[in-house]
């Protein structure tokens, strides 16, 4: 069995796509999966698959999520190897300092790739810092200076449909998460 994480886009955000994470479970697991686990309400889903297509996968999950909740899923799918990849390869001092910087991971949907990601993304100089990984986008910015933060614009950009973005100790700890699965 291989052991994935779907991050859902756009649910439980300003009131749209209310999706109560029993719900989803069970939409998973009527789908065929196994070990399903869901952590916190912005959709993401642990779970184990026989697939070994990423491509297939994402394509059963969106059409079986967008049909029982009745909105057009987008879904990221990242393997518990991927995941592992993503958070061993950040950049030097990412994640060290939370009292003084917010740390974001953005995910990316294939065809997107890091390099085209990056020639979307924008930051104010001496509050936000981006680099691009393999498959993500890390993003920071100094707490003290949010408002001014350029990291609100990606949403605004057409890139941003094949992109989702956790905060720095949702992404650890979904990893933890994976590895304490059975899998």
């Amino acid at each position: 069995m291989n052991q994935y994480l779907a991050l859902l886009r756009g649910i439980n955000v300003g009131g749209k796509n209310i999706i109560k994470m029993a719900d989803l479970k069970a939409s998973f697991e009527e789908m065929g999966f196994s070990n399903v686990v869901t952590y916190i309400q912005s959709g993401n889903v642990l779970f184990l698959s026989e697939e070994k297509d990423k491509t297939l996968l994402i394509t059963k999950i969106e059409k079986g999520l967008s049909i029982r909740f009745n909105f057009e899923a987008k879904i990221v799918v990242v393997s518990r190897k991927e995941l592992a990849a993503i958070i061993r390869n950040v950049p030097d001092g990412f994640g060290t300092d939370e009292k003084k910087f917010r740390y974001n991971v953005i995910f990316l949907k294939e065809p997107l790739t890091s390099k085209d990601a990056m020639k979307t993304v924008s930051v104010r100089e001496g509050v936000d810092t981006a680099h691009a990984g393999k498959q993500a986008l890390y993003f920071s910015h100094l707490i003290s200076r949010a408002s001014q933060s350029h990291l609100s614009k990606i949403i605004g950009t057409p890139a941003y449909q094949n992109m989702t973005i956790r905060n720095w100790n949702t992404t650890t700890k979904l990893l933890a998460l994976m590895e304490g699965q059975n899998g």
